[in-house]
């Protein structure tokens, strides 16, 4: 991949940046030139690697763990980015998960927020602590990872999933016009079916997948770079004049 000049040097955030969609944005950013934070709260072994991946190119990495849906946590790993790359220029808000499948009739309090926790709040607590160093510069991104159930409500069983990522869409309009004036554009992606992912191979059956394939017009199911290609412009558009705007990447299934 070729270097993105408006990428080259900038100090990026990505949480969940180790596996799945989180590790292709990351990989993407590190060719790109970025220096990377890379969050994990699992798969340390691969953001290891890709912090030595990203310093054996010359760009400055570091791998940190936490738990985002821990204040402390969310807090301490963007100091400790800070710290290790000397700024923040755009924060990735990837983490999230669809934890398991449960019905309205099956739904507990926990469970509910839980999901809710993991998907939404561990998102304003990083980007609550992230957003004084991004509001620093004079031109600043963030991206916050949505998807098509926010969309569409999703498959049944995704109820606290879809309604966690359908307020998603709606803190990125909200953030982008409270953080607009600091010099801060906010956007989201909503992905549709990316194969490929441990999300996917765990929530999601093959013939699920075959059916819902079968009606995208394209003809395919999304992989993880598609998703990264798309982050990646609205992260490097960070002097851009796109805001509040959500980017649908589901091969035509839905759009508006």
């Amino acid at each position: 991949m070729n270097d993105n000049n408006k990428l080259k040097g900038k100090k990026i955030l990505i949480t969940a940046g180790a596996q799945g969609i989180g590790e292709s944005i990351t990989r993407h950013f590190i060719d790109s030139g970025a220096h990377v934070a890379i969050h994990y709260f699992s798969s340390a072994d691969t953001a290891n690697q890709l912090t030595e991946y990203a310093i054996g190119k010359g760009q400055k990495a570091i791998a940190v763990s936490g738990d985002l849906t821990k204040e402390a946590d969310a807090q301490a790993m963007v100091e400790k980015t800070v710290e290790a790359l000397g700024g923040l220029d755009i924060l990735i808000n990837n983490a999230g998960s669809l934890v398991a499948r449960k019905l309205l009739s099956e739904m507990e309090a926990e469970f509910w927020q839980k999901v809710m926790d993991i998907n939404l709040t561990s998102m304003m607590f990083v980007t609550r602590a992230a957003s004084p160093y991004l509001a620093k510069n004079d031109n600043s991104s963030i991206v916050n990872l949505a998807s098509l159930a926010g969309r569409k409500g999703g498959h049944p069983g995704s109820l606290a999933y879809s309604t966690s990522k359908g307020a998603i869409l709606t803190l990125t309009r909200a953030l982008s016009a409270e953080l607009g004036p600091q010099g801060i554009r906010v956007n989201a992606v909503a992905p549709g079916l990316i194969l490929g992912t441990s999300f996917h191979n765990t929530h999601t059956t093959k013939e699920s997948a075959a059916t819902t394939t079968a009606g995208i017009p394209i003809q395919r199911a999304g992989n993880a770079d598609d998703v990264a290609r798309a982050v990646l412009y609205l992260a490097s558009e960070y002097d851009g004049f796109i805001t509040g705007a959500t980017l649908d990447i589901n091969g035509g299934v839905y759009n508006m």
